[in-house]
């Protein structure tokens, strides 16, 4: 009973938000700050009624008359309300097209911080749905806050993007991506937060098995973060480089490496353990004169020795014991001629 109330209440301010909009002989200009409260109030009753597509269209009507009176923040309100409606019926598109707007509207007011924010929310609504969209949304929040100046909130807007470019399993651009928060760290003075998206750098090269990148990227950036972040950093590479395996395997397996964001800590699975040195060393070492010889040299059994060489091959197989005697024997029959 209370639903339909609502909704009739609905309908009779639409009606009403209609007529403000009418012009006649007397009334020359519509009167859209009038409409604009009549739709909001519209808008709330079609939601308490559970009719959220009304809803939705009600707070359009009512942004589109905030901003024929050039009330933008109002204006960005009204579709700010309208994404929370779009996140319940599902339709993630339309939130990624509204947010877009809403920004837009938000920074003409001179609010940037304020856009940021509804960039980032909706990005967060839709990334598990339209994980492309929300990277668009996290790098027009970058935007908006460094024209502001403020290389710290662009910071997080970058590292949420890098991680959904893990995700997407993009190592290149999440390595560039990841590369502009950590030079956002160092401008808003906060070098002691690189070193972590260093190893998450090194980790994203090694996943390339591009190894002199990792190497490259702890010469630029090495000089800042903690000592014990830039020593997980030079331990992978370290281990990669010189072709250990245990080393690699016992880098990856470091107790801050699993206890990073989870994108990079399931990373490690997809990093390629190199070979061991030795087993690429005699992989690639041609064998020897002696070597090839002896491969070449065919198996023969003492059967085969036996049938061709008869007795011959017996006298050189004699019992140690009767080899003895017949010494024994020689010995004595020369004592014997002496005498």
């Amino acid at each position: 009973m209370t639903s339909s109330k609502k909704s009739a209440e609905g309908t009779d301010l639409v009606q009403q938000a209609e007529k403000y909009l009418k012009t006649s002989l007397l009334k020359w200009k519509p009167d859209y700050e009038l409409a604009a409260d009549s739709y909001n109030k519209a808008a709330t009753c079609f939601k308490t009624a559970k009719e959220l597509q009304k809803a939705k269209d009600c707070l359009y009507k009512a942004s589109d008359c905030y901003k024929q009176t050039k009330a933008y923040f109002s204006a960005a309100k009204s579709l700010d309300q309208a994404i929370l409606l779009l996140k319940e019926l599902q339709d993630w598109k339309e939130i990624s097209t509204i947010a877009h707007k809403a920004c837009q509207l938000f920074q003409e007011h001179g609010s940037p911080d304020t856009a940021a924010l509804l960039l980032d929310k909706s990005a967060k609504m839709i990334e598990p749905h339209l994980p492309e969209d929300a990277l668009v949304l996290y790098k027009r929040a970058m935007e908006v806050v460094m024209v502001e100046d403020r290389p710290r909130q662009a910071s997080e807007f970058a590292s949420r993007a890098g991680r959904l470019l893990v995700r997407l399993g993009r190592y290149e651009d999440a390595i560039n991506m990841l590369s502009k928060e950590m030079n956002y760290h160092i401008a808003g003075e906060n070098p002691a937060a690189v070193g972590r998206v260093l190893v998450a750098v090194v980790m994203l090269h090694l996943a390339r098995e591009d190894i002199i990148a990792a190497g490259k990227a702890i010469q630029e950036w090495g000089g800042n973060g903690q000592q014990e972040e830039l020593q997980v950093a030079m331990n992978l590479h370290h281990a990669f480089d010189s072709e250990d395996a245990q080393a690699a395997e016992r880098a990856l397996a470091d107790p801050f490496i699993r206890h990073m964001d989870v994108e990079y800590a399931k990373l490690t699975r997809s990093v390629p353990l190199p070979k061991g040195l030795s087993e690429l060393e005699n992989a690639a070492r041609p064998k020897t004169n002696l070597e090839s010889l002896v491969d070449d040299i065919p198996a023969i059994d003492d059967d085969d020795i036996e049938n061709e060489y008869g007795g011959v091959a017996r006298s050189y197989h004699k019992d140690p014991e009767a080899e003895s005697k017949e010494i024994k024997n020689d010995v004595d029959l020369e004592e014997g001629g002496l005498c």
